[in-house]
């Protein structure tokens, strides 16, 4: 039998078994008869040797030379390694720990490499699955030989499973548990006795490859299952775990498990002979495995443990490893990571194509299943049934007819059915038929019947883009396809939370998600036409990936894209200026103080019309939803739906900022309603204590809610008064702060939060007539959720009190704090960037301040505004995943606008430095002070 180790070079340089031998071998010379061998010893020469070893196969893997990011040949060479360390052990225990002149043969034993060491494949830190072969009852000599052997693995630092059993008892075990009969299926001899192995060789081919194989082949599809469920179910996840992870090597070794036990195949290429695989597929799954391969290796080796997930701080280090660099408009972290993800759909393709060609021929169809095939057509519009799945007639229906590729989703979608795994790869070695149907009317027709179709377009828009069909189709989506963007905000690809957003227009549509999105189910029915509205959610993100503002290139592709589709000159503008501008609801609710009436003119100037009022609130709800999990709350959806209603009340007539007097009148009788204890003395000094703008900002109800906060406050003569309001709806909670006004407050109070480990959404500061400030915070936990723990809230207040007299050391807390941060977290840098935007408010200077979110980056930003003498009036927080967005509206000391240029770059300057020396100062701590 051929070594299988022969294709590794220069075998000798990684360990020389002999030259270990003889040096235990002189170990133990001088013993006495019967005498123990000395473990410290024996210990530090296999330690040496092992890690003399480990060292070199590295050094191929990682210096230049020709075996330099070649995974495959890492895990060959490990193996070997392993076996040379395994076997000299073995015979040093057999031969000087217990010796035995005349083994009987009750003492045979054998060690069978099992898993993935008995393939062969052993990537740098994993595990050794070892199975020890003994004839019949366990001997005490055997035992003593097992166990010298596991100890001194394990104190080689080896993770070792094991086992130690006979012929049929393996064979029993294997019977009942599947995962035993995996690790079976790719057993391979490693030393000891070599005629148990071959007997339990074949054992396993008489009992186990007679039959069909259906029982394995559901059982490791379930696996498959429940390993999905449990890693996210998408293989489209940011730290994907390459081994377990959907599209990852678990799924091609199980490719690989379920072929082998059915075709008694020794590798991928064997297939091809087989029928199974094509030569092209067999060529995608060893790229496939190669990469893969390779990513798992370098995360082995950076770690230092056994660690398969590809986390944030090692997807740059390893992108550069790989040689992929930075070019304008691309980073080279962003192509490694599309390559991960389409090197991923390509497993899932392959693992689909084949699995789901052994579902047909192997799993048991239920009766009831049966008896439906009988009495359902064989026909649907040209193609035909088989089980459950729609197939094509005949192997050349898309070679006659192309178009017949998308009528045979439209016909699946229409009928709820799958498609046949073989018909898909039909389609997949005649892909290039699509280039032909991208002008082709009843193609384009079919296409927006399948994306605006009310069964289930995601999961068509799916089929279609797994399949190769739609990037082919439509080639600025096919750009898109596993485009990624390094950060923690974008969970998703590009294509990815494309297909999601469809989806989720669908649910709102259908009034599935009218519970989360009350607003957008309404109004999604009021819009005119339905092409515009989803081709604008397919298009919105089409441009991303290529170097500019990706909006304003995504409009040019809509206007190219919109005519072929179907869609009228008008709807294509239409479309066009929603992908232009589908940011800028988002921005103006989340960025913007909605109390200033030149935030809602603006906004109303910009969107100019009712109808696309409708399409941009659908489509930014889309968009965010769609992003990951956990980014929509409460508190966005009330900023969406408060900037709606003021726009939609600009548009159809209405006015803001007229009857200013009036309105605070109206407002201030509202809130006297609600003041029934009050004397209406005590109502004339209250109202006469706040500014008109203060009037203006709240509600009639929050309004009474801080009145009553003041009037306490005065009548105890409180120096602080503090009330907070959980207020799940917007899932915040809002902190209201009635104290003396003091140059510096805001800045000490995001501070005292900070440290509390509360997180600032928003923020109103006004300073009443009294010389007091009531300011108002909106807070969430760093989950996002209301911060509504009664002891957070009791810290929170204790801490508020000692920043307000000076007794909190801001800087010195956060410090302390530093070392409970996030790690990924601080893998990513932000450029600090400051925008100012003096057309923005007519009372006030909007700064927009751009940076690396983390616990005290407000609390430095408003220092720094603090001591550049401007006055605060309000705070608009949002984060992008690692980037904090925040947006103050000020005014300087004399309370205007602030419009010096030369004070307009001081600012800019002032608080971008700020920044950098609190990113200096905030560096991940060094591994030694960790």
């Amino acid at each position: 039998m051929a070594n299988p180790y022969d294709h590794i070079p220069d075998r000798r340089k990684i360990v020389r078994r002999r030259v270990l031998e003889e040096a235990l071998g002189v170990l133990v010379e001088d013993l006495p008869s019967g005498g123990e061998p000395p473990r410290p010893p024996v210990l530090a020469l296999l330690r040496d040797a092992l890690a003399k070893g480990r060292a070199e196969i590295r050094r191929r893997f990682e210096e230049p030379g020709p075996l330099r990011n070649d995974g495959p040949a890492v895990l060959a060479a490990t193996s070997y390694l392993m076996d040379q360390i395994v076997r000299v052990l073995f015979d040093f225990a057999d031969r000087y720990a217990y010796p035995a002149a005349n083994p009987s043969a009750a003492e045979r034993l054998g060690v069978v490499a099992t898993g993935g060491y008995g393939r062969g494949e052993l990537a740098p830190l994993s595990d050794l699955d070892l199975l020890f072969l003994r004839p019949y009852k366990q001997t005490p000599r055997g035992e003593q030989i097992v166990e010298f052997m596991l100890y001194l693995l394990w104190d080689l630092g080896l993770k070792v499973g094991h086992a130690t059993r006979t012929v049929a008892e393996s064979l029993r075990y294997a019977e009942n548990d599947h995962t035993i009969r995996t690790a079976l299926l790719e057993m391979r001899y490693l030393w000891g006795d070599r005629e148990l192995f071959d007997e339990l060789h074949k054992g396993f081919a008489q009992k186990f490859h007679t039959g069909d194989g259906r029982d394995f082949v559901e059982a490791k599809l379930a696996e498959r299952d429940q390993r999905h469920q449990r890693m996210g179910d998408s293989r489209y996840v940011v730290e994907p775990n390459v081994k377990e992870g959907k599209g990852g090597l678990r799924d091609l070794h199980l490719l690989f498990w379920i072929a082998k036990y059915l075709y008694r195949v020794s590798e991928p290429g064997d297939l091809v002979a087989k029928g199974v695989l094509t030569k092209e597929e067999a060529r995608l799954f060893e790229r496939a495995e190669r990469f893969l391969t390779t990513v798992r290796c370098h995360i082995h080796y950076l770690t230092g443990r056994v660690d398969d997930r590809l986390s944030f701080d090692l997807q740059r280090e390893i992108a550069e490893r790989l040689g992929y660099q930075d070019r304008p408009g691309s980073r080279g972290v962003e192509r490694f990571t599309k390559h991960y993800y389409l090197h991923a759909k390509t497993v899932g393709d392959l693992t689909r194509i084949f699995v789901a060609a052994l579902e047909d021929s192997h799993r048991r169809k239920p009766k009831l299943a049966a008896l439906w095939q009988t009495l359902r057509p064989r026909q649907l519009e040209g193609f035909k049934l088989d089980g459950e799945r729609l197939a094509v007639a005949s192997p050349d229906t898309f070679t006659k007819d192309p178009v017949a590729i998308l009528r045979l989703f439209h016909v699946a979608q229409e009928n709820d059915l799958d498609i046949h795994p073989a018909t898909l790869r039909l389609i997949t070695q005649n892909i290039r038929l699509v280039d032909r149907l991208r002008n082709d009317p009843e193609a384009n027709h079919l296409f927006m019947e399948m994306m605006t179709s009310r069964h289930d377009p995601e999961t068509t828009l799916r089929r279609l883009n797994e399949a190769g069909v739609f990037g082919r189709f439509i080639p600025d989506f096919g750009r898109v396809v596993a485009q990624t963007q390094h950060d923690m905000y974008h969970t998703y690809t590009v294509d990815e939370h494309t297909i999601r957003a469809i989806g989720i227009l669908a649910s709102i549509e259908n009034g599935t998600l009218k519970e989360d999105h009350p607003l957008s189910a309404e109004v999604v029915h009021k819009v005119l036409s339905r092409p515009v509205l989803y081709l604008s959610v397919l298009l919105h993100d089409i441009a991303k990936g290529r170097g500019g503002d990706h909006s304003v290139l995504g409009a040019d592709v809509a206007m190219q894209v919109g005519p072929r589709l179907g869609l009228s000159a008008a709807e294509t503008e239409t479309v066009a200026w929603l992908v232009r501008h589908h940011l800028a609801m988002s921005g103006t609710a989340f960025q913007r103080d909605l109390m200033d009436p030149k935030t809602i003119e603006n906004f109303a100037a910009l969107v100019q019309s009712p109808e696309r009022l409708r399409l941009l609130l659908v489509l930014t709800v889309c968009d965010i939803r769609a992003v990951g999990p956990n980014v929509w709350n409460g508190w966005k959806a009330a900023l969406l739906r408060q900037l709606y209603n003021a726009a939609e009340q600009v548009m159809s007539g209405g006015t803001l900022a007229g009857g200013r007097a009036d309105r605070i009148r109206q407002i201030q009788a509202e809130v006297g309603k609600r003041l029934a204890s009050w004397t209406d003395q005590e109502k004339d000094e209250h109202f006469a204590r706040g500014y008109a703008p203060y009037w203006l900002s709240f509600d009639p109800d929050t309004l009474a809610r801080q009145a009553e906060l003041v009037r306490g406050a005065e009548r105890g003569r409180q120096p602080l008064a503090i009330e907070h309001r959980v207020d799940t709806a917007r899932a915040v909670t809002e902190v209201t702060i009635y104290t003396l006004d003091t140059h510096g407050l805001f800045a000490r109070l995001a501070g005292a939060m900070a440290v509390s480990g509360a997180n600032i959404v928003d923020a109103k500061i006004f300073t009443l007539a009294n010389g007091m400030a009531l300011d108002t915070f909106w807070i969430q936990d760093l989950e996002g959720k209301p911060f509504d723990d009664s002891r957070r809230l009791a810290r929170l207040a204790a801490r508020v009190e000692l920043a307000l007299s000076n007794r909190l050391d801001i800087q010195r807390e956060l410090d302390t704090q530093r070392g409970s941060w996030p790690k990924r977290d601080q893998v990513f840098t932000v450029q600090p960037r400051v925008l100012i935007n003096n057309n923005a408010s007519d009372t006030f200077t909007v700064i927009e301040v751009n940076g690396r979110d983390r616990p005290g980056f407000l609390h430095v930003v408003t220092r720094a505004l603090t001591r550049l003498n401007l006055q605060i009036a309000s705070a608009h927080i949002t984060t992008y995943g690692e980037r904090a967005v925040d947006v103050f509206y000020v005014k300087d000391l004399f309370g205007l606008k602030v419009v010096n240029q030369d004070k307009l770059n001081q600012v800019a300057a002032t608080v971008e430095k700020s920044i950098r020396d609190f990113d200096t100062r905030f560096e991940p701590l060094p591994k030694a002070a960790e």
